[in-house]
């Protein structure tokens, strides 16, 4: 009789978690005011949970991130890789001396830099310049050069920043953009227009020469068709790149990955482009979001929570969403949600991406429930203080981790 009435007792429990859960998020969600909406999907039982003003489209801050890397992913393939080469132009002449130019040419690897910088940032995934000069010092038997060696950026454009800054420099970017970015975008003392291309040469001679390479100066320039390819440095693969950008909300690799996306697939390497490809591939989910930049930073980007969780539903079917939800924020684990919800049902449970703007803060992901369904959820809680947004944010997932 005990184990029959405690087993009732757990069954009731359950029926007034998941009676209860409707209740539950329409008065936290009625804290953040009516500048906010919300959807939640249950993924095992192919149920519309929750639902309240969840078709207005608002500032995705940087949950749009997840527009972003779904299009790298679909398009590039998680294994992808970005390459940085240094080509030349002329040919090895007597004892090492190559009799020509070398032109160090980017192609929009966010992690390229010294090997210092990617230990410190990267865990020593990245490329680096030591790579290079170790190919052309040791592979190539490159001991002298007599012609100049160059930085090349003409992969992108030449705009430093995105959208919301004017394409100037933008400090949230944490970065110069470049088609050729060393340390993401430093440019030294370097002032001409092409300065993150000819700090990058800059970083190749000096290289070099600890290499014992005797060689002149440089700056930046387009490398000649005829150069030939002389060594070269791969980035992470595509998944690894999503996980240094999507757990710490990184801008200026999701900046870089939508010009990576416009100069592969849309015919030229700038934010524009990028987004067009982005709103193109978002479109075969039947969404359409308006977005203009690669992290969100934009005002002016909107979307909707219900889009936002039709993304994120039909991404769990398929290999890629496992891809994508690996690399997302742990609750009190990891990321910009290592220090929230912690020592809550929701901890370890619930995988998201944050997004924050001023007058924006919103959550998006997936919680594992107490029943052992996957709920994919949105929750846009904007007009509101950022810390009392995470509260309520909060309050919600770990309603859905207890559901």
């Amino acid at each position: 009789m005990l184990l029959v009435a405690a087993f009732s007792g757990a069954i009731a429990g359950v029926a007034d978690a998941q009676s209860s859960l409707p209740a539950q998020l329409t008065h936290e969600l009625a804290l953040a005011g009516p500048a906010s909406g919300a959807y939640v999907y249950d993924l095992n039982t192919s149920t519309p949970l929750f639902a309240e003003r969840s078709t207005i489209a608002r500032p995705p801050a940087s949950v749009e991130k997840l527009y972003t890397a779904t299009t790298a992913l679909e398009l590039m393939g998680p294994s992808a890789t970005l390459s940085t080469t240094v080509l030349g132009t002329g040919h090895l002449g007597p004892n090492g001396r190559w009799e020509g130019n070398l032109y160090l040419r980017g192609g929009g690897d966010p992690t390229f830099g010294s090997s210092i910088f990617d230990s410190l940032h990267y865990g020593g995934q990245g490329a680096t310049v030591q790579e290079l000069a170790a190919q052309l010092t040791h592979a190539d038997g490159i001991r002298g050069i007599t012609g100049t060696v160059n930085g090349d950026e003409s992969f992108f454009d030449s705009r430093r920043g995105e959208p919301a800054s004017g394409y100037a420099f933008d400090p949230d970017l944490e970065g110069n953009l470049s088609g050729l970015a060393f340390n993401r975008g430093e440019t030294g003392s370097e002032g001409e227009p092409h300065a993150p291309a000819a700090y990058a040469a800059l970083q190749l001679r000096g290289a070099l020469r600890a290499d014992h390479v005797t060689l002149h100066s440089g700056g930046a320039a387009t490398t000649p068709t005829s150069a030939k390819p002389l060594a070269s440095a791969k980035s992470p693969t595509l998944a690894h790149l999503l996980g240094l950008t999507l757990p710490p909300s990184d801008n200026f690799f999701a900046e870089t990955l939508i010009k990576d996306l416009g100069a592969l697939y849309g015919g030229a390497g700038t934010t524009s482009a990028g987004a067009a490809v982005v709103r193109r591939t978002i479109a075969r989910f039947h969404i359409h979001p308006y977005l203009l930049d690669g992290s969100g930073l934009s005002h002016s980007d909107h979307t909707t929570p219900f889009e936002v969780v039709s993304l994120l539903t039909q991404l769990s079917r398929s290999p890629l969403g496992t891809t994508l939800r690996k690399e997302l924020a742990v609750a009190g684990h990891t990321g910009t949600l290592s220090e929230r919800m912690r020592g809550t049902t929701a901890s370890g449970r619930c995988e998201a991406k944050t997004g924050t703007l001023i007058g924006v803060s919103n959550l998006a992901g997936y919680c594992q429930s107490n029943s052992g369904d996957i709920l994919a959820f949105a929750f846009f809680t904007d007009g509101i203080a950022t810390e009392r947004a995470h509260t309520i944010q909060d309050s919600m997932a770990i309603s859905l981790a207890r559901y």
